[in-house]
This record gives C-alpha cells, sequence and structure tokens, in this order.
C-alpha cells in the first residue's frame, strides 16, 4: 500500500487496542489491521506489548468495583495485544462505529459486519478497545504510549499528514510524512 492523500481537515487522534483473544488467532490481527488501512486510517504508532495484572488494573481502575473488573482485569494481562495510535479526521468515531457495540450479542445482531460482529467472543473478549472521546484518546495514548508527545505531533506532523501525502510502511506497519523529493517507489 502506498501514499495516502489526506483531506484538509484536522486529523484527530484515537487509541485502538486488539485485545489478546484476537492477538492469540494471527489471521483475526490481520483482518483488523486491514480494517484500519481499508477505512483511511493513518497509523501513526503501534507495537505489541503485554501487561502485567497491575497494568491493567491501572488502566481498568475507573471500572474497580463493576462485577466485570476483574475477569476484564485478569483477561487484559493474560497475553499480547497490539495497541495503535490512529489518525483520521473524525477518529473516536469512525473507529468505534466500525469496533461495533461492546456487547458481542448485540454486536452480532446489530452490527454484524463490524469487528465485534465478527471476530468477538464474549463481552470481555470482544476483540478490541477503543477511546470514547477525544480526551479519553488523549489520556489513554499515554498510557500505552509515555514516550509519544501529542502536542509535539498535532505541531509537527499533523499539518503535513492533512494536507500532503503520507506513506506507508509495510514492513513497520505506520505511517510517514513523505518527504519533498521522495516518490511513493522510494
Amino acid at each position: 500500500m502506498g501514499a495516502v492523500l489526506r483531506a484538509a481537515r484536522p486529523l484527530q487522534l484515537t487509541l485502538a487496542v486488539v485485545k489478546p483473544d484476537a492477538v492469540a488467532h494471527p489471521l483475526v490481527l490481520a483482518a483488523v489491521h486491514e480494517t484500519i488501512l481499508n477505512n483511511k486510517f493513518l497509523i501513526v504508532r503501534n507495537k505489541e506489548l503485554v501487561w502485567r495484572r497491575e497494568d491493567s488494573q491501572r488502566f481498568y481502575q475507573e471500572h474497580s468495583g463493576r462485577f466485570f473488573y476483574q475477569r476484564l482485569v485478569e483477561f487484559m494481562a493474560s497475553g499480547p495485544m497490539r495497541a495503535y495510535i490512529l489518525a483520521h479526521e473524525d477518529a473516536v468515531a469512525l473507529w468505534r462505529s466500525l469496533m461495533g457495540p461492546t456487547k458481542v450479542y448485540q454486536a452480532r445482531n446489530t452490527a454484524p459486519d463490524s469487528i465485534r460482529g465478527a471476530y468477538g467472543l464474549t463481552d470481555t473478549r470482544n476483540t478490541t478497545h477503543g477511546s470514547d472521546s477525544a480526551a479519553s484518546a488523549s489520556r489513554e495514548i499515554a498510557f500505552f504510549f509515555p514516550e509519544f508527545s501529542e502536542s509535539h505531533w498535532y505541531q509537527q506532523d499533523e499539518p503535513c499528514l492533512r494536507c500532503g501525502l503520507a506513506r506507508y510502511d509495510a514492513e513497520e506497519c505506520v505511517h510517514s510524512i513523505l518527504k519533498a523529493g521522495m516518490t511513493e517507489s522510494s
């Protein structure tokens, strides 16, 4: 996949996580990745990681005390996951729409072509996570990618990606700014 021409509207960032149930199945992971690319997201960063139980507890602390909290904490620490920073003009809403409803039964009935409708197993093992607002996206991106500077990205990279060409690096699985004088095949 080569260069991607972007619109002039500002880009928004969101966090997308492919959960351990999907990462354990390479074909599902590949299908989710293709869904991201086919919907014209720019992949700003991505990494595979494994959480300790403590990481999971910190990330989901707002749900502490809820009936599903312990099950969710254990599951998210059960194996590798893939985290993405995605950019699109309406990244939060588009990613949430592609994921489908949180509850897999509902997703299968109301959005069978959504990621969760197609690949979700249970309400916990529902394939993906996505930020529910721009504020949540900022907080969650900082949690998963502490080395990433959102403000720097918006100042330096976003204007170029928004108005110019982005090159997809299939080996690194990220988009980068197409430098002046470079071609898609460079």
